[in-house]
């Protein structure tokens, strides 16, 4: 047991242990996660530029391929988005599938 002359230091080291304890719980876990967050965010906007910049430019191979005239060039318009449309059906499809746990009935209660 500790003697009355013991408790006001233990209570300045039990305060110095919460706040590092919190600081390395809360804070730290709070900048990996805005970290984390921050490269996810650039990556997104990398990707979002990329699939823009390659859609423009498979649209003008399209449109080049095809004979001169305001029809065709319509047409390589209509193919390029059908392709992407294609695209973008096939990668929701085989995309990771989000379900929540209320649509299947289980509400996470006792049973």
């Amino acid at each position: 047991m500790a003697k009355l002359q013991d408790i006001p230091a233990l209570i300045t080291n039990f305060i110095a242990l919460a706040k590092e304890y919190l600081l390395q719980e809360t804070v730290g876990q709070a900048k990996k996660l805005g970290r984390f967050a921050g490269f996810s965010l650039g990556a997104a906007l990398l990707w979002s530029l990329a699939v823009i910049l390659i859609g423009i430019a498979v649209m003008r191979g399209f449109v080049d391929v095809l004979p001169d005239g305001p029809y065709w060039e319509a047409l390589g318009y209509v193919i390029a988005f059908v392709v992407f449309a294609i695209i973008a059906v096939i990668l929701v499809k085989v995309g990771p599938k989000s379900e929540s746990k209320a649509l299947n009935g289980e509400t996470g209660g006792p049973a």
